[in-house]
């Protein structure tokens, strides 16, 4: 019995000194790894499920337990031959952060609860801010993804260009924009036969000239267009929208451009990656996600508005329970900026590993993720019988294996599954499945790029 859930400092030592030997052993030792498992359902729950014990057990069982029933039942997505969906690279000092925040129990929600983490969050937003473009007067927070932070912006752009009438309000994007964005309306009550999803172009971007003809057609149907959501990097193909030509667009119909930045939009950060987000700045509204390609451990996403005034607007609530909390106008309450009151320490994580790293080994590092994808690319072309769909681009790369139909290179993605060695998903394209690699770990070395394709050749060849 333990009634005040608490341990001598001794004890806590020991038990810290066993948690921080396992991640760095886990840590040190990935690309000797398998990249991840799947587990069986009927074992899990028959391993996992149990009543709620009366009694606790000993910390290092229980530490055995997690390794061996639960943690070699995941996919570890900072691998350095983890090529699927999006890779969350990590890395040690933000692990090290989280413990910290977890530790001292931080509450993020208020000044009066949390000023020093508040002014951090101010601080890196402000970095954030800044390296996109975004005028003075433009603010944010973190939220714990794209999907909350998408939802947080598309209710702002409710808020500001609907108010309270929902009736008619129509909505934008392209057949490649992420589902958490049909989510997001369909929570902010937007109804789905005014969901506006146009095929991309041949560069799997959002058509403009069709996107004109789309709100024009709707305003002599009586709709009331007021979104245009842009993505600035595809989760299928890295593809960026054309950001300028959109915006202009937007400004001419009077209408908020959301741009869903969340896989893409911190590359910004680098010279390639300003180069090829032109027009970032001009939105409205931006989601990005630090726990991608800013190499955050999850959960982290992070909600820019154009002016931080109309955050406040659209969720101040302010009950009587919370009035002290409004005492002194210089002091910044996130909570009134987004849907969270209770809300943990998020800022600290990416506050801490780019003041220990600094910004120079982060723009390297996002670098890497392009070339990265061009050795790929590069490598794959060289490949008899292999077919390039989508070259290069944001650290991404779509193929083919040739005269394979969709089965084919489904089962490829099991097979590959199975292996262990390395993990590379599929998506579809124009009606056809392709394989896809996302490149964006600083730590993945040519050397696994080429084993994982090598050994995905000979998948191929004896499926």
């Amino acid at each position: 019995m333990n009634p005040r859930l608490e341990f001598s400092p001794e004890r806590m030592r020991e038990i810290g000194y066993r948690v921080v030997d396992r991640l760095v052993e886990h840590i040190s030792t990935l690309p000797s790894q398998p990249v991840g498992a799947k587990g069986d359902p009927a074992a899990l729950l028959a391993a996992l499920s149990e009543p709620a014990p009366e009694h606790g057990t000993e910390f290092e069982a229980v530490l055995e337990q997690l390794e061996c029933d639960v943690l070699r039942n995941t996919m570890h997505v900072n691998h350095p031959r983890f090529f699927a969906y999006v890779p969350g690279p990590s890395n040690f000092v933000s692990v090290m952060a989280d413990a910290l925040i977890s530790g001292y129990n931080v509450f993020a929600g208020t000044w009066i609860s949390g000023s020093g983490p508040a002014a951090v969050e101010l601080a890196v937003i402000e970095w954030l801010r800044t390296a996109c473009g975004f005028p003075q007067g433009a603010g944010g927070l973190f939220v714990s993804g794209g999907t909350m932070a998408n939802l947080t912006a598309l209710a702002v752009a409710r808020h500001v260009a609907l108010g309270d009438r929902m009736d008619g309000a129509t909505v934008y994007f392209s057949d490649q924009a992420h589902s958490s964005l049909e989510k997001a309306l369909r929570v902010l009550g937007v109804p789905s036969e005014n969901v506006r999803k146009s095929a991309c172009d041949a560069e799997y971007r959002l058509p403009v000239r069709e996107l004109e003809r789309a709100i024009e057609k709707d305003r002599v149907a009586g709709k009331r267009p007021f979104c245009v959501i842009a993505s600035a990097g595809t989760t299928n193909t890295g593809a960026i929208d054309p950001l300028p030509e959109l915006s202009r667009l937007c400004k001419d119909e009077g209408l908020w451009l959301h741009v869903d930045g969340a896989y893409g939009a911190a590359a910004v950060i680098c010279d390639r990656g300003r180069e090829l987000l032109a027009g970032l700045e001009l939105a409205d509204s931006l989601s990005l996600d630090p726990h991608k390609w800013l190499f955050q451990p999850f959960e982290i996403g992070c909600v820019l508005v154009r002016d931080v005034v109309q955050l406040r607007d659209t969720f101040l609530i302010l009950p009587e329970y919370l009035k002290d909390t409004h005492q002194y106008s210089a002091e910044f309450n996130f909570t009134d900026h987004g849907l969270q009151l209770t809300r943990g320490f998020r800022a600290l994580k990416l506050w801490m590993s780019i003041k220990v790293f600094g910004m120079a080994a982060f723009r390297a590092a996002v670098e890497r993720g392009f070339a990265l994808a061009e050795f790929t690319e590069a490598r794959l072309r060289k490949m008899p019988g292999w077919e390039i769909v989508t070259p290069a681009q944001m650290g991404m790369v779509c193929f083919r294996y040739g005269g394979a139909d969709d089965g084919a290179h489904f089962r490829l993605v099991q097979s590959i599954l199975k292996d262990g060695f390395a993990l590379i998903t599929s998506t579809v394209l124009h009606g056809r499945t392709v394989l896809r690699t996302c490149t964006i770990n600083p730590r993945t070395t040519e050397a696994d790029i080429e084993a994982t394709l090598e050994r995905l050749d000979r998948l191929a060849c004896r499926g």
